[in-house]
Protein backbone atom coordinates (compact mmCIF):
# COMPACT_ATOMS: atom_id res chain seq x y z
CA UNK A 1 0.00 0.00 0.00
CA UNK A 2 1.34 3.62 -1.25
CA UNK A 3 0.41 5.90 2.14
CA UNK A 4 2.20 8.67 -0.35
CA UNK A 5 -1.44 8.13 -2.51
CA UNK A 6 -4.81 9.66 -1.12
CA UNK A 7 -7.52 7.63 -0.18
CA UNK A 8 -10.33 9.46 -2.08
CA UNK A 9 -14.10 7.71 -0.74
CA UNK A 10 -16.29 8.93 -3.90
CA UNK A 11 -20.08 9.56 -2.46
CA UNK A 12 -23.20 9.65 -5.79
CA UNK A 13 -26.73 11.32 -5.31
CA UNK A 14 -30.01 10.41 -6.05
CA UNK A 15 -30.16 7.48 -8.61
CA UNK A 16 -26.38 8.00 -9.54
CA UNK A 17 -24.25 5.32 -9.84
CA UNK A 18 -20.31 5.47 -10.59
CA UNK A 19 -20.66 6.55 -13.77
CA UNK A 20 -21.19 9.99 -12.32
CA UNK A 21 -17.53 9.89 -10.87
CA UNK A 22 -16.06 8.04 -13.72
CA UNK A 23 -14.25 11.32 -15.14
CA UNK A 24 -12.79 12.25 -11.99
CA UNK A 25 -11.95 8.19 -10.78
CA UNK A 26 -10.05 8.00 -14.28
CA UNK A 27 -8.36 11.33 -13.86
CA UNK A 28 -7.14 11.04 -10.21
CA UNK A 29 -5.98 7.50 -10.76
CA UNK A 30 -2.51 8.58 -10.52
CA UNK A 31 -2.13 10.14 -7.40
CA UNK A 32 -5.11 8.45 -5.40
CA UNK A 33 -6.64 5.16 -4.53
CA UNK A 34 -10.42 6.04 -5.36
CA UNK A 35 -13.19 3.79 -4.04
CA UNK A 36 -16.60 4.85 -5.22
CA UNK A 37 -20.39 3.93 -3.03
CA UNK A 38 -23.58 2.42 -4.06
CA UNK A 39 -26.61 3.68 -2.37
CA UNK A 40 -29.10 1.52 -4.30
CA UNK A 41 -30.31 -0.53 -1.58
CA UNK A 42 -30.12 1.93 1.41
CA UNK A 43 -32.86 4.05 2.46
CA UNK A 44 -30.88 6.21 5.30
CA UNK A 45 -28.45 8.57 4.84
CA UNK A 46 -26.83 7.63 8.27
CA UNK A 47 -26.55 3.77 6.72
CA UNK A 48 -25.26 4.97 3.76
CA UNK A 49 -22.36 6.85 5.57
CA UNK A 50 -21.88 3.47 7.32
CA UNK A 51 -21.55 1.35 4.22
CA UNK A 52 -19.53 4.32 2.70
CA UNK A 53 -16.68 3.89 5.45
CA UNK A 54 -17.35 0.12 5.20
CA UNK A 55 -15.99 0.14 1.87
CA UNK A 56 -12.30 1.63 3.11
CA UNK A 57 -12.64 -0.49 6.36
CA UNK A 58 -9.78 -2.63 5.48
CA UNK A 59 -7.27 -0.39 4.40
CA UNK A 60 -3.99 -1.26 6.29
CA UNK A 61 -2.81 1.57 6.13
CA UNK A 62 -5.83 3.53 8.31
CA UNK A 63 -4.55 6.64 5.81
CA UNK A 64 -7.21 9.29 6.04
CA UNK A 65 -10.29 10.22 3.68
CA UNK A 66 -10.86 12.39 1.13
CA UNK A 67 -14.77 12.66 1.31
CA UNK A 68 -15.93 13.66 -1.91
CA UNK A 69 -20.30 13.54 -2.37
CA UNK A 70 -22.26 14.59 -4.92
CA UNK A 71 -25.48 15.95 -4.56
CA UNK A 72 -27.28 13.75 -1.92
CA UNK A 73 -23.62 11.99 -1.72
CA UNK A 74 -22.73 15.87 -0.03
CA UNK A 75 -25.14 14.94 2.66
CA UNK A 76 -23.67 11.71 3.06
CA UNK A 77 -20.62 12.99 3.23
CA UNK A 78 -21.66 15.00 6.41
CA UNK A 79 -22.99 12.08 7.77
CA UNK A 80 -19.76 10.59 7.39
CA UNK A 81 -18.33 13.51 9.27
CA UNK A 82 -20.89 13.07 12.45
CA UNK A 83 -20.05 9.27 12.30
CA UNK A 84 -16.53 9.37 12.22
CA UNK A 85 -14.59 12.75 12.21
CA UNK A 86 -11.28 10.80 12.70
CA UNK A 87 -11.21 9.35 9.83
CA UNK A 88 -11.56 12.75 7.45
CA UNK A 89 -8.46 14.50 5.92
CA UNK A 90 -10.74 17.16 4.16
CA UNK A 91 -14.12 16.57 2.47
CA UNK A 92 -15.39 18.18 -0.53
CA UNK A 93 -19.24 18.59 -1.06
CA UNK A 94 -21.06 19.12 -5.07
CA UNK A 95 -24.19 20.81 -5.49
CA UNK A 96 -25.65 19.61 -2.18
CA UNK A 97 -27.31 20.51 0.88
CA UNK A 98 -27.68 20.97 5.07
CA UNK A 99 -30.92 22.06 5.47
CA UNK A 100 -33.73 19.32 6.06
CA UNK A 101 -36.82 18.82 4.19
CA UNK A 102 -39.23 21.87 3.40
CA UNK A 103 -43.20 21.14 3.96
CA UNK A 104 -43.65 21.25 0.43
CA UNK A 105 -40.55 18.78 -0.92
CA UNK A 106 -42.86 15.45 0.38
CA UNK A 107 -45.31 16.47 -2.32
CA UNK A 108 -43.19 17.40 -4.86
CA UNK A 109 -41.06 14.14 -4.25
CA UNK A 110 -44.21 12.02 -4.50
CA UNK A 111 -45.05 13.50 -8.08
CA UNK A 112 -41.71 11.82 -9.52
CA UNK A 113 -42.30 8.43 -7.28
CA UNK A 114 -45.67 8.01 -8.72
CA UNK A 115 -43.62 8.45 -12.27
CA UNK A 116 -41.21 5.73 -11.58
CA UNK A 117 -43.67 3.81 -10.11
CA UNK A 118 -46.10 3.79 -12.29
CA UNK A 119 -44.79 4.93 -15.80
CA UNK A 120 -41.30 3.70 -15.82
CA UNK A 121 -37.76 4.50 -15.16
CA UNK A 122 -37.56 5.95 -18.86
CA UNK A 123 -40.47 8.19 -18.50
CA UNK A 124 -38.26 9.34 -14.57
CA UNK A 125 -35.43 10.30 -16.81
CA UNK A 126 -37.00 12.41 -19.37
CA UNK A 127 -39.29 14.39 -16.55
CA UNK A 128 -36.44 14.47 -13.68
CA UNK A 129 -33.11 14.94 -15.67
CA UNK A 130 -33.31 17.75 -17.76
CA UNK A 131 -33.74 20.75 -15.11
CA UNK A 132 -30.48 18.70 -13.25
CA UNK A 133 -28.46 19.96 -16.39
CA UNK A 134 -27.39 23.77 -17.68
CA UNK A 135 -30.20 24.54 -20.13
CA UNK A 136 -28.23 24.23 -22.99
CA UNK A 137 -27.38 20.85 -22.61
CA UNK A 138 -31.18 19.65 -22.34
CA UNK A 139 -30.53 18.40 -26.19
CA UNK A 140 -27.13 17.29 -25.82
CA UNK A 141 -26.97 13.12 -26.76
CA UNK A 142 -23.09 12.87 -25.73
CA UNK A 143 -24.42 14.96 -21.83
CA UNK A 144 -28.54 13.15 -21.98
CA UNK A 145 -27.57 9.97 -23.48
CA UNK A 146 -25.24 8.59 -20.61
CA UNK A 147 -27.27 9.88 -17.62
CA UNK A 148 -30.81 8.44 -19.37
CA UNK A 149 -28.93 5.54 -19.51
CA UNK A 150 -28.17 5.78 -15.89
CA UNK A 151 -31.35 6.71 -14.19
CA UNK A 152 -32.66 3.63 -16.55
CA UNK A 153 -30.43 1.49 -15.08
CA UNK A 154 -31.61 1.90 -11.60
CA UNK A 155 -35.65 1.15 -10.32
CA UNK A 156 -38.43 2.43 -8.82
CA UNK A 157 -37.87 0.45 -5.50
CA UNK A 158 -34.36 2.47 -5.60
CA UNK A 159 -36.18 5.69 -6.19
CA UNK A 160 -38.64 4.90 -3.72
CA UNK A 161 -35.34 4.28 -1.01
CA UNK A 162 -33.63 7.01 -1.81
CA UNK A 163 -36.39 9.99 -1.73
CA UNK A 164 -37.24 7.96 1.42
CA UNK A 165 -33.72 8.60 3.15
CA UNK A 166 -33.81 12.11 1.93
CA UNK A 167 -37.05 13.25 2.92
CA UNK A 168 -35.88 12.06 6.33
CA UNK A 169 -32.80 13.22 6.48
CA UNK A 170 -31.04 14.73 9.35
CA UNK A 171 -30.79 18.97 9.54
CA UNK A 172 -26.67 19.04 9.09
CA UNK A 173 -26.50 22.75 9.71
CA UNK A 174 -25.76 22.88 12.99
CA UNK A 175 -23.38 20.35 12.07
CA UNK A 176 -21.66 22.32 9.68
CA UNK A 177 -19.55 24.56 12.58
CA UNK A 178 -18.54 21.51 13.79
CA UNK A 179 -15.86 20.65 10.77
CA UNK A 180 -12.97 20.87 11.10
CA UNK A 181 -11.07 19.79 8.34
CA UNK A 182 -10.29 22.00 5.28
CA UNK A 183 -13.35 21.98 3.04
CA UNK A 184 -13.97 22.51 -0.95
CA UNK A 185 -17.62 23.34 -1.80
CA UNK A 186 -18.10 23.55 -5.39
CA UNK A 187 -21.33 24.48 -7.27
CA UNK A 188 -22.59 24.75 -10.84
CA UNK A 189 -22.90 28.41 -12.00
CA UNK A 190 -26.65 27.18 -13.28
CA UNK A 191 -27.42 24.94 -10.97
CA UNK A 192 -31.36 25.18 -10.43
CA UNK A 193 -31.98 22.74 -7.74
CA UNK A 194 -29.36 23.75 -5.09
CA UNK A 195 -28.14 26.98 -6.03
CA UNK A 196 -25.26 29.24 -5.11
CA UNK A 197 -26.33 31.05 -2.28
CA UNK A 198 -27.13 27.83 -0.21
CA UNK A 199 -23.62 26.68 -1.24
CA UNK A 200 -22.67 30.72 -0.03
CA UNK A 201 -24.41 29.65 3.34
CA UNK A 202 -22.41 25.99 3.61
CA UNK A 203 -19.01 27.82 3.04
CA UNK A 204 -19.42 30.53 5.70
CA UNK A 205 -20.55 27.93 8.31
CA UNK A 206 -17.29 25.80 7.79
CA UNK A 207 -14.27 27.61 9.44
CA UNK A 208 -11.93 26.10 7.07
CA UNK A 209 -14.14 26.55 3.75
CA UNK A 210 -13.37 27.32 0.05
CA UNK A 211 -16.23 28.13 -2.27
CA UNK A 212 -15.84 26.87 -6.37
CA UNK A 213 -18.24 27.78 -8.74
CA UNK A 214 -18.03 25.91 -11.75
CA UNK A 215 -19.18 27.79 -15.02
CA UNK A 216 -21.44 26.72 -17.90
CA UNK A 217 -23.02 24.31 -15.42
CA UNK A 218 -26.08 22.92 -13.58
CA UNK A 219 -26.80 19.98 -11.09
CA UNK A 220 -24.53 17.84 -12.46
CA UNK A 221 -21.42 19.26 -12.58
CA UNK A 222 -18.96 15.82 -12.87
CA UNK A 223 -20.16 15.06 -16.33
CA UNK A 224 -21.41 18.75 -17.41
CA UNK A 225 -17.77 20.49 -16.71
CA UNK A 226 -15.73 16.58 -16.05
CA UNK A 227 -12.15 18.77 -17.12
CA UNK A 228 -12.85 20.99 -14.03
CA UNK A 229 -14.33 19.21 -11.86
CA UNK A 230 -11.06 16.56 -12.00
CA UNK A 231 -8.53 19.43 -11.90
CA UNK A 232 -10.55 21.12 -8.72
CA UNK A 233 -10.15 18.05 -7.09
CA UNK A 234 -6.61 16.95 -8.15
CA UNK A 235 -5.21 20.31 -6.85
CA UNK A 236 -7.15 20.07 -3.61
CA UNK A 237 -5.56 16.51 -3.07
CA UNK A 238 -2.30 17.82 -4.21
CA UNK A 239 -2.35 20.61 -1.54
CA UNK A 240 -3.19 18.40 1.63
CA UNK A 241 -0.54 17.46 4.02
Amino acid sequence: MDTTRAAVLLLPGLLCDHTIWQAQADGLDDIADVSIADFSQLDDLTDMARAALALVADDPSGRPLDVVGHSMGGRVAFEVWRLAPERVRSLVVLDTGAHPAGPDEAASRQTLLDVSAHVGMEALATDWLPPMVHPDRCDDLSIMAPLNAMVMRSTPETHARQIRALLHRPDATALLGTITVPTLVIVGRQDGWSPIAQHEQITAAIADARLEVVEDSGHMVTVEQPDEVTRLLRDWLVDRP
